[in-house]
């Protein structure tokens, strides 16, 4: 494929044969050649260099080189007889709290052959990465490492029987996480990440050999794990700039990760404006009586009829319901409000539809789905306290936003294109976020889902050997703002905990198509 700088390029090389006119070593024949391909320096590691002499003699001096884009230059990681070299591979990783995605791409044809998602084992040491934290200042940085590197040592075993490749093909891996991800895969001290004046231990990490952190791929192989600009704002989001392509736009652009974090960038091509607040796990499910993770099972698409208030919902896979998703919440709450289920200051109105409601645990509960139909044997619903929560939650999602926008002095109105990014962002039904007040009121075809764009940019680094220089340019330019120490934020957040807002002008076409006004 023409038009590619992949970070990893295999060269095909008739190298000269020596004579009495020509006494070049191996290295200079073979550092010769590929200085007629690259303009950057060439390196050949001691490795490659040993066994050099006897792959040219097996080859009749026609060899593949594997040369792998370093911090200064090309790395000759690997040489063979030409024809017997096999494929050349990369993996990215997006690093993830609560799943950890992980993507094969053949570096020759520029595909993604393999997907693997597998479930991050440090939860066992806290849902919320604040409990990790602590249990790394207590002597657990050690294993949130080993848990770490072993993750990514099964998914390489896994991904690779499945291509049917040696883990040795594996050239290049790049990772995509949260500052405090990034910080226990590399045995970092994170505590200052939650402190004040929330200083992580690196910003910018060089470029790592395999045996540092114990991973399995090719042993001169190189592993980038993408920089971070604060506390809160690391790696996978700075992939969610790169995927969107939005720091080389005109127009401005806002680019938003929703999960525990709120992670929020705006701007173009000239300026770019960053925060990331804590939004609160109701928008992942994560503290709801009936939350759940997208999975089977869960429900994942809410319509509540406003004649007779009876319920009709999508479940993933299309098995009995087992519990609620983050897509689902919102669109809950939306019908509910739209249904007068619930009032504007998140109140339950139960008198509505009594069949609907039931006391639990001595609290009023709104019921998506009864016992005998539930894949559980037990109901599914939605709490006083869990609503409450929720609107929590989506206060604050909206007030990130009003704050960062209020801070370079424009309005939602003229923002071009809304990223929502995760695979939050691909469920997510704007009408009904903006419904409840968690995104703005602009017009539906500026929302666009992004699906894992950490993923997407971890791809990219390893498809595009400038985008490194790209991330390092992404990040001189971005102004943050520790949303953590602003007092207009907790200023604002009073306004945004009702449905949707106490200022209706912020919200006209919600009010005006639930005759709110």
């Amino acid at each position: 494929m023409t038009g590619r700088e992949p970070a990893v390029e295999k060269r095909t090389l008739p190298l000269p044969e020596p004579g009495l006119g020509d006494n070049r070593s191996p290295e200079k024949r073979l550092r010769d050649s590929l200085g007629n391909f690259y303009s950057e320096p060439v390196f050949i590691p001691l490795e490659t260099a040993r066994k050099l002499p006897k792959v040219l003699k097996q080859g009749d001096f026609d060899v593949d080189a594997v040369a792998v884009f370093g911090e200064c230059g090309w790395n000759v990681a690997e040489v063979s007889p030409s024809g017997t070299l096999s494929g050349i591979y990369g993996m990215a990783i997006d690093l993830g709290s609560t799943s950890v995605v992980f993507y094969l791409a053949d570096l020759e044809t520029g595909e993604t052959v393999r997907t693997l998602s597998l479930e991050n084992p440090q939860r066992e040491h806290g849902e919320d990465i604040l409990d990790r934290i602590l249990f790394a200042g207590r002597g657990g940085l050690s294993t949130l490492q080993k848990e770490a590197v072993d993750l990514i040592n099964k998914a390489v075993t896994e991904l690779t029987e499945k291509e049917g490749i040696s883990a040795d093909s594996i050239y290049y891996c790049t990772v995509a996480g949260n500052t405090t991800m990034c910080h226990f895969l590399l045995a970092l001290d994170p505590s200052h990440i939650c402190r004040e004046p929330y200083i992580p231990a690196v910003n910018k990490f060089d470029l790592l050999r395999p045996a540092e952190l114990g991973i399995r791929m090719h042993p001169q192989g190189l592993i980038y794990v993408l920089p971070n600009v604060g506390s809160y704002f690391g790696g996978d989001l700075l992939a969610g700039i790169l995927a969107s392509g939005m720091f080389q736009e005109e127009k401005i652009s806002m680019l938003v990760d929703v999960g525990t974090n709120a992670e929020v960038v705006l701007g173009n091509k000239d300026w770019l404006v960053a925060c990331a607040g804590a939004a609160g796990p109701a928008l992942e499910g994560g503290i709801l009586s009936c939350g759940m993770r997208a999975q089977e099972g869960a429900v994942e698409r809410i319509k509540i009829s406003p004649d007779n208030f009876s319920v009709r919902y999508e479940t993933i896979g299309g098995t009995p319901p087992r519990g609620l998703c983050g897509s689902a919440i919102i669109d809950l709450l939306a019908e509910m409000f739209r249904a007068g289920l619930v009032d504007p200051t998140g109140k339950l109105m139960p008198d509505k539809a009594p069949e609907r409601f039931r006391k639990i645990d001595e609290e009023w509960a709104f019921v998506v789905a009864d016992e005998d139909e539930t894949g559980t044997g037990r109901p599914v619903y939605i709490t006083q306290s869990d609503i409450k929560n929720l609107i929590r939650s989506k206060g604050a999602m909206y007030t990130i936003l009003n704050v960062v926008i209020q801070s370079v002095g424009i309005t939602f109105q003229d923002i071009d294109n809304f990223y929502v990014a995760g695979a939050f962002g691909n469920y997510i039904d704007p009408e009904n976020a903006i419904t409840i007040g968690m995104l703005p009121d602009v017009a539906l075809e500026t929302f666009k889902g992004l699906g894992n764009s950490a993923g997407m940019g971890a791809v990219k680094v390893l498809l595009d050997r400038n985008a490194r220089k790209e991330l390092d340019e992404i990040c001189e330019r971005i102004t943050y703002l520790e949303m953590n120490v602003r007092g207009d934020f907790m200023n604002q957040l009073t306004g945004a905990l009702f449905l949707p807002h106490t200022d209706l002008s912020r919200f006209p076409t919600v009010a005006k198509r639930l005759n709110l006004q």
